[in-house]
């Protein structure tokens, strides 16, 4: 997103600026890679890292990838799609969230969610009552957690900040990829290491300071954004 910066912290400007390929894209957000192309081709939503040639998306886009899906599955009480203009409202849950000092992404070990959601109208919520482009409070009815695990039909995703219980994903560390907590240590990487040795035990002899959990989540995620 050129020239969307202003003041924004270095963690929200990585969140806007990316960076995954599009089967990537597609496994974190829970949105079938073919969608995810189509999507690009006709504007609905383009990838902001780069739009041409090898497109590439930003974590943001994957926040505006669930909302699109999401909205254009059918929801009892619908009756027609409701058409979604998601960027400008990410950006604006993202200054929001920058303004009240609020770091969604800070490596806490009980943090399990985050308090973005979105609503069948397609409105960006905090959880404290703020809505984008909305004065005052509005009361929420179906309303989806942004970043927590995602789930349309067959289609499914995982929490986009701790995709397992010893996993981050962080925009701006390790380019967003998810990771180990509190390393730089990749789940991809991870999962290189046990197609090659064949054995969870010798991969996490590795990394000693590492929780064999850990491990095993990391070859687990990757199995799960594989299929």
């Amino acid at each position: 997103m050129p020239g969307y910066q202003g003041n924004l912290s270095g963690r929200v400007q990585a969140a806007l600026a990316g960076c995954y390929e599009a089967r990537r894209a597609a496994a974190l957000s829970g949105v079938p890679l073919s969608t995810v192309y189509r999507w690009a081709r006709q504007g609905t939503v383009v990838p902001s890292v780069s739009p041409s040639r090898q497109k590439l998306w930003s974590y943001a886009d994957l926040m505006a990838l669930r909302i699109v899906y999401w909205l254009r599955h059918p929801k009892s009480g619908r009756v027609k799609e409701i058409p979604a203009s998601p960027m400008s409202q990410v950006r604006e849950a993202l200054e929001e969230l920058e303004q009240r000092g609020l770091d969604i992404w800070a490596e806490n070990e009980w943090q399990q969610g985050s308090p973005l959601r979105v609503d069948s109208g397609g409105r960006l919520h905090l959880t404290d009552g703020w809505t984008a482009g909305v004065s005052g409070q509005i009361a929420l009815a179906e309303i989806l957690d942004l970043l927590g695990p995602f789930e349309v039909g067959d289609d499914h995703g995982p929490g986009l900040i701790r995709p397992r219980s010893r996993l981050r994903i962080i925009p701006g560390k390790v380019s967003g990829e998810p990771h180990i907590e509190g390393s730089r240590i990749t789940t991809q990487t991870v999962a290189a290491l046990y197609r090659r040795m064949g054995n969870k035990k010798a991969v996490a002899a590795l990394y000693p300071e590492t929780a064999p959990e850990a491990i095993v989540q990391s070859v687990d995620l990757e199995k799960v954004l594989a299929a």
